[in-house]
């Protein structure tokens, strides 16, 4: 069982990813190869003069794997709720996990079928989000969502710290007490 499957590795589930991953918990994102930021080019980006979309995502999903969180690609096709135990369930297999994190982008259909509660967007274009509360769960116990499905902004360095601060709060709530991670320079 996974401590965490986060679905999307975008700018927003790969950033939850290097945190829950950082911090010892199992992780597994799901990638679907769908995420509008590899159509993106960059130059507003902390951190990064300019960068390509594929390349931001690449990297994410690379430093997340270097802290030991799985990456599988695959479509979430439904999330199924067991008591405290949620299944992710996709075409090629199911996983189990204490949290799921939605990072799906655009895209509310996976979440409406599994019973997260929508409310209109907020971003131009965006036509549902979820309705999360500021620590970004929704109203489905163990169900997270974070980035532009979660009703912030689409631009990627606010979707990445969106899911830093998701997988902040999973973390803490995970050991029970506030986690916080700071590196100090060697």
């Amino acid at each position: 069982m996974y401590d965490v499957v986060i679905i999307g590795a975008g700018p927003a589930g790969a950033s939850a990813g290097i945190f829950t991953a950082k911090a010892g918990k199992k992780t597994m994102i799901l990638d679907n190869e769908k995420s509008v930021t590899k159509r993106a080019w960059l130059e507003n980006h902390y951190g990064a003069p300019a960068i390509s979309g594929p390349d931001l995502v690449e990297t994410g999903k690379e430093q997340a794997k270097k802290f030991g969180a799985e990456i599988v690609e695959a479509e979430a096709n439904e999330i199924k709720k067991n008591g405290s135990q949620l299944t992710v369930v996709t075409e090629s297999g199911e996983y189990e996990a204490k949290h799921v994190i939605l990072a799906t982008g655009m895209a509310v259909d996976l979440g409406e079928k599994s019973g997260v509660t929508t409310k209109p967007g907020t971003e131009p274009r965006i036509k549902a989000i979820f309705d999360v509360d500021p620590s970004g769960k929704t109203n489905v116990e163990g169900i997270w969502a974070a980035g532009t499905c979660a009703g912030v902004s689409m631009h990627t360095i606010i979707t990445a710290g969106d899911g830093a601060k998701v997988a902040i709060n999973i973390v803490s709530e995970l050991n029970g007490e506030r986690y916080v991670d700071h590196d100090i320079m060697k």
